[in-house]
This record gives structure tokens, sequence and C-alpha cells, in this order.
């Protein structure tokens, strides 16, 4: 299985990308899949202007970036896995980008079976809200895309490094893998 996983947080020592490489050893360590990150800050994704190119021109974007490749590496890959912080209740404005340009591909990801696991790192603890409104949010992507939601994570973290910290985060994050 080829997975592609998109990290939607800025910052280089996130909770978020910790939680995402910790999930990639597990899974390179233990299986034959094929693993990739994208962090998505380390990229240029504009935002979408709506005005439907995209959708006639083969995926293009009519300002120029690096959507393109990141869509086609979705559409190669048979689970995606999206790490995001908490933002404002809602995911990274990063990330936010990237989903939003799902759009040039819409027609052909209804047609992939893909698999979608997502993690959410916040300040608060879990349960909260805020875990509940992005998962809710992925879930209707998922819907609407005909894609399996495998598993939906969350984790609290607030300072860089404390969910490296955590024993109990570290077991549970190094087991992802047997569940996907």
């Amino acid at each position: 299985m080829k997975i592609l996983m998109l990290n939607g947080s800025p910052r280089k020592g996130s909770n978020t990308r910790h939680a995402l490489s910790a999930i990639a050893q597990g899974i390179t360590k233990n299986t034959s899949n094929t693993v990739e990150i994208i962090n998505i800050s380390d990229v240029n994704v504009g935002a979408c202007i709506v005005c439907d190119a995209c959708q006639s021109n083969g995926g293009n974007c009519v300002r120029p970036d690096d959507t393109k490749a990141i869509i086609d590496k979705i559409s190669a890959a048979d689970m995606l896995i999206m790490g995001t912080p908490v933002y404002w209740w809602g995911v990274s404005a990063q990330l936010k980008a990237v989903m939003d340009k799902f759009y040039s591909k819409n027609s052909e990801f209804k047609t992939q079976k893909k698999k979608l696991v997502v993690v959410a790192v916040g300040a608060s603890a879990v349960p909260d809200t805020q875990y509940t409104l992005i998962h809710e949010q992925f879930n209707c992507i998922a819907n609407f895309l005909n894609w399996e939601k495998v598993l939906e994570l969350s984790f609290s973290a607030h300072e860089a490094g404390e969910l490296e910290k955590s024993e109990e985060a570290n077991a549970e994050l190094a087991e992802i893998w047997k569940k996907i």
C-alpha cells in the first residue's frame, strides 16, 4: 500500500510533525507499505480562487504553485494520513489550502477507494469540541469522496516537544500501523 502523509503544521519541531513521524516509523518498520510525508509549509500552495480552470485543464491551478504535484501524489496514494494542529477549532490554514484544492480532482477522487486517517493535535484536553469539529469535517469529506475514514486520532499537546515526551502518546503512535 502506498501511504501519503500531509503535515499541516508550519512549526519545525511541532507535535503534529512528531505524531506523523512516529506513525510513519511504525508503518515502515512493521509493514511493506511505502510512506511519504509532505510538510505543507515547505511547499507553495496558494489559496483557491474558485475559477474552475483546474476542472478543464488537467488539474493545473491558474496561480503557479505546487498544488498539482501534491494532488497527483494524493491521487496515486492508497491511503492519506492528514495531520493538523488545531487552529481556532479547525485545521491549519496550510492544510486547508491543500484540502480546498481537492476540488481539482473531485470526479477522479470519487472513483478512488482511498483510506483516510486524521491526526489532530491541540492544546485542549481530549475529548474536546475542537477535535470533534475537525473530525466531523473529515467525515464529510470522506463521505463526499467515497473514501473510507479508517481512523481519527486526537492528542493534547501545546508546547513544542510535549507529545514526544508523552510515554502514553508514543506507545499509541507506535501501534497505529496495526489499525490501518
